[in-house]
């Protein structure tokens, strides 16, 4: 599991774009309608550098035995002065080649200890109601704040409810 700057963020952009568009792909519901193209999915990642040079979002990737990214993690910290002490847990994927072996598990832990280090108490995510995401985030501890109904399209273009979760940290 590594960190990755905004500078290898911008490197690495075609792989990632590779890993979101196999995760639209696969169903997962990460804000994209499907088919997505690599293109599209780089001009997000290329804005997602831009993100992490600033410090705005903290981004982790894991690589598989290849050394291409095989999932990532973000945390998005919010530009508030009131809002310091939390951070939002956002596009957590794992290409489909690398699912059902914990992948998404570490990537989640790594998020969490990664907060915890740096004095955030508070995280915050929302998710696709009834999605294996789900259920991931439950078993981790996160406590389930509510659901809002047709919060989002699925990839497909289905309106599906999002299921708002938060987890408190350090205490």
């Amino acid at each position: 599991m590594e960190r990755w700057n905004g500078a290898r963020l911008r490197q690495r952009t075609g792989e990632l774009a590779e890993l979101l568009a196999d995760t639209v792909a696969g169903g997962a519901s990460v804000g994209f309608l499907a088919p997505l193209g690599h293109e599209e999915a780089a001009a997000w990642w290329r804005e997602r550098a831009q993100a992490a040079a600033t410090g705005r979002l903290a981004v982790w990737v894991a690589l598989d035995g290849t050394g291409r990214p095989a999932g990532t993690v973000s945390l998005a910290h919010p530009d508030k002065p009131n809002s310091r002490h939390r951070a939002e847990l956002v596009k957590l994927m794992v290409h489909r080649s690398a699912r059902g072996r914990g992948l998404g598990r570490r990537l989640l832990t790594t998020a969490e200890d990664a907060a915890a280090a740096a004095g955030i108490t508070l995280l915050h995510l929302d998710t696709e109601t009834g999605s294996p995401a789900e259920r991931l985030y439950r078993s981790a501890g996160w406590t389930r704040a509510g659901v809002i109904p047709d919060y989002a399209a699925s990839p497909a273009g289905e309106l599906r409810p999002t299921t708002l979760y938060y987890k408190r940290l350090g205490g």
